[in-house]
């Protein structure tokens, strides 16, 4: 009965950063791709929230780098291969994200959505992958 206590419970936190990574990772994936898929016209839409930021030029660009990071960074962080700095990243493109939804005037529920998923992300990128990742398997090897 020793996994019933808090103590015994800690053997199981590479287990729970495998469900945290897969967990968040397929979620941003159905996000990305139909912002990968959607093509030119999406991605200039989606990058012009850049423009809350300052930063007005290349929209299509950066909506492209928002849409393949979430498609492809979700992916990879599935696998925990680059798990901090694509976390990192992802961190940032719901951070635009949910800037341009406040300057928009969203209602707190619509807010909320890339805010809690940033902040799922900011914890991953502090607590790492986990050893049942590439990552982890990478860092015994070298």
């Amino acid at each position: 009965m020793r996994w019933l206590t808090w103590s015994g419970m800690d053997r199981y936190r590479d287990l729970g950063m495998l469900v945290v990574r897969v967990g968040l990772g397929a979620m941003i994936m159905g996000h990305g791709w139909p912002k990968v898929a959607g093509g030119a016209a999406v991605w200039e839409r989606l990058g012009g929230a850049m423009g809350h930021l300052g930063v007005t030029f290349a929209p299509t660009f950066w909506g492209a780098a928002a849409a393949f990071t979430e498609f492809f960074g979700g992916a990879l962080i599935v696998l925990g291969l680059g798990t901090r700095p694509i976390a990192a990243l992802l961190v940032f493109v719901l951070f635009v994200a949910a800037l341009g939804d406040f300057n928009g005037g969203a209602a707190f529920r619509n807010l909320s959505h890339p805010v809690e998923t940033g902040l799922a992300f900011l914890a991953l990128f502090f607590a790492g992958p986990g050893s049942f990742s590439l990552d982890g398997r990478l860092r015994k090897a070298g």
